[in-house]
């Protein structure tokens, strides 16, 4: 997600860090060419800054990766091993809510709860099925393309398309529609269109293996955020070789609440030379957000010396779950190209701006919670409603 507001606590503090090493500072010069070239000696200033802008946030994540790196905590994120707890001796099935609180995926939804609020994260293996992982790849890739077509005619339609992150070398969000056929069903392709009914609906069968009636996260996400919880985002991750590594952040300012709870979906495997996402356990408390952003240079790096840093390698289908405050990076992509699926739900119980403008097109922001998706979900997989998102405006 978005590091860029972070930017200026480096640049306030930046010359207390110790100089880069050298092959550092071969990335960086890497990362000007484009700017130093006679084609591109017409940029404009504000093309140069933002130039300069991303070499500051480059140097600072070099520095960050090496103070973690020092670190021998870090570790590969794992699922926990949990077991749903038994319901207390003495307790009865008479209704069908007695029925549901004991349901072991109920249980086990509690026992995952409690994970995500003393870590911060925790990794789900197996979300969604291997070929449900490769369709909504496919599909994703498919809808980058057209993208990139769209906004080539009319760079104004960007807004549409892309999230947070557009600018940024090799990387972005793609916000994604829940209409069958996606971006063709309203850009007027016709033979698009009918083609879609012919595939797999591709977006529709991953949010039903994760949040339908007996999805892998729903009763995780009911936890956490109630069925009242908004949908806050909804988009693709999609990052190519050459993809930098990002500064340690979080993604919203500071809340005593947890604002919003942000899922990855991993839809190929994800090594650790493919820019897999760093997660600085229990760094979404007050204590650490304090230290985070005060500036001072010496705590910060003693905070990212002291973290407990797991690096979330994953296998397709595999998801990880994370509290939006929690300090994390993505790393440089050097191998393949990542495709994440990522949504989120926001906390009902925090209300007014969260600080941060989730990757969701126009339409959908504000327009659809928890109960919402898990209704339309069940249209689709049980009365058979094809389209089951249509009454949203994309």
């Amino acid at each position: 997600m978005a590091a860029t507001a972070y930017l200026l606590v480096f640049l306030r503090v930046g010359s207390a860090f110790p100089v880069i090493k050298r092959s550092h500072h071969q990335l960086i010069q890497k990362n000007n060419k484009l700017s130093t070239s006679p084609l591109f000696s017409s940029v404009s200033a504000q093309d140069l800054l933002y130039q300069d802008q991303q070499d500051a946030m480059l140097r600072r994540a070099l520095r960050e990766q090496e103070l973690l790196s020092q670190n021998n905590k870090m570790k590969e994120l794992l699922a926990p091993k949990l077991k749903a707890k038994p319901p207390k001796s003495g307790t009865g099935f008479g209704n069908a809510a007695s029925n549901k609180a004991y349901d072991p995926a109920v249980q086990m939804a509690k026992e995952q709860a409690k994970v995500v609020r003393k870590e911060g994260v925790i990794r789900i293996d197996s979300a969604i099925s291997d070929e449900t992982a490769d369709n909504l790849r496919g599909h994703i890739l498919e809808q980058q393309q057209i993208a990139a077509i769209e906004t080539d005619r009319d760079v104004s339609s960007s807004r549409m398309y892309y999230g947070v992150e557009n600018r940024r070398k090799s990387r972005c969000d793609l916000q994604l529609s829940l209409l069958r056929g996606g971006f063709s069903a309203y850009l007027g392709n016709e033979i698009d269109f009918e083609l879609s009914y012919k595939k797999p609906f591709t977006v529709a069968d991953a949010l039903q293996e994760m949040l339908g009636k007996d999805g892998s996260l729903r009763h995780l996400y009911e936890n956490l955020v109630t069925p009242n919880g908004e949908l806050y985002e909804l988009a693709a991750v999609i990052t190519d070789p050459g993809s930098n590594r990002q500064m340690v952040h979080p993604d919203l300012p500071y809340n005593s609440k947890a604002p919003l709870y942000v899922i990855f979906l991993a839809l190929q495997d994800v090594t650790e030379n493919m820019g897999p996402t760093s997660f600085l356990l229990r760094t979404h408390t007050s204590k650490a957000n304090v230290v985070f952003n005060s500036g001072d240079a010496d705590e910060k790096e003693q905070l990212l010396l002291k973290s407990d840093c797991r690096l979330s390698t994953l296998k397709k289908g595999d998801a990880v779950l994370f509290d939006a405050r929690l300090l994390h990076c993505g790393n440089a992509n050097d191998e393949a190209t990542r495709v994440l699926f990522n949504f989120s739900f926001r906390n009902p119980e925090v209300k007014g701006s969260l600080g941060y403008k989730g990757s969701i097109r126009p339409g959908y922001e504000g327009a659809m919670t928890l109960g919402d998706m898990t209704n339309a979900l069940n249209a689709y997989h049980v009365g058979g409603d094809e389209n089951p998102f249509a009454n949203y405006v994309a």
